[in-house]
């Protein structure tokens, strides 16, 4: 038998055990991180269903993005108020490869990946748009790019840690055929998730275990900055009706955009 005092003693003493990635293991911790994303896709589906216009202020299009940046990431929180079966299946996903990551990469990591994912799913949907792919006005919604990001750290951190990621890739192939052929699927959004996770993840891998602090900051300041860098080149490229449409007072601007259902 032992006392309080003589356990948190004891706990003090003990040294951290930490994966080969950095995550700090804690025998028997929720992941809290995962369910936090998960709970703000909850109320913010709630927020569509019960909420005037909620879709409308927070989701994200190429068009809208350019005077409100922020949208490059709500949109992340929502999803199609049409169809649970977007919001479950993302939530499954999102469970299945979560909780792992964050405990190979640690809480803090893991977040940043995440949410730099969804950002980059964004990016590339711009991106798509400036290169005259797509179009600049339709809106896009939903957590795939993120999970995508979690798919492609999930087998860059596997395979770093030499366990069998073929099926890790299996399902990121399937994913993405489905991406493609499926109509009203971004796979723009799902390519650019992809890509900003595997690299932030490689980053995060590969970094040696005296500079693993430092990476953690330079990896996704230098991402981040490659990002901010795509989009300051795509809004150059666009074409002259959409500028016409941003030279508008703001308000001006929001009322037509908002009668367009934009």
């Amino acid at each position: 038998m032992q006392c309080v005092d003589c356990v948190r003693d004891a706990a003090r003493s003990t040294r951290d055990v930490r994966t080969r990635f950095g995550g700090l293991v804690h025998p028997g911790a929720r992941p809290v991180v995962t369910l936090a994303f998960i709970a703000l896709c909850v109320v913010a589906y709630l927020g569509q269903w019960t909420v005037d216009g909620f879709t409308t202020d927070w989701k994200y299009s190429p068009l809208r993005g350019h005077a409100e940046p922020w949208r490059f990431l709500t949109s992340a929180f929502l999803h199609s108020p049409g169809s649970i079966f977007h919001i479950v299946l993302n939530m499954v996903a999102l469970w299945t490869v979560g909780p792992y990551l964050e405990v190979q990469l640690g809480r803090v990591r893991y977040a940043t990946l995440y949410l730099l994912s969804a950002i980059g799913g964004s990016v590339v949907v711009l991106l798509v748009a400036a290169l005259g792919w797509s179009d600049w006005y339709s809106g896009v919604v939903g957590a795939s790019g993120a999970v995508f990001g979690l798919f492609g750290a999930a087998f860059v951190v596997m395979w770093r840690s030499g366990h069998p990621a073929q099926g890790m890739l299996g399902v990121i192939g399937v994913n993405m055929v489905f991406s493609f052929v499926v109509p009203g699927i971004s796979w723009q959004g799902h390519l650019g998730g992809l890509v900003t996770g595997a690299l932030l993840a490689a980053a995060y891998a590969f970094a040696p275990a005296a500079r693993r602090r430092l990476v953690a900051v330079v990896a996704p300041a230098l991402v981040a900055a490659g990002l901010a860098a795509l989009v300051g080149w795509s809004y150059g490229q666009a074409p002259a009706e959409v500028q016409q449409i941003w030279d508008l007072p703001d308000a001006v601007e929001d009322s037509l955009l908002r009668e367009w259902g934009l």
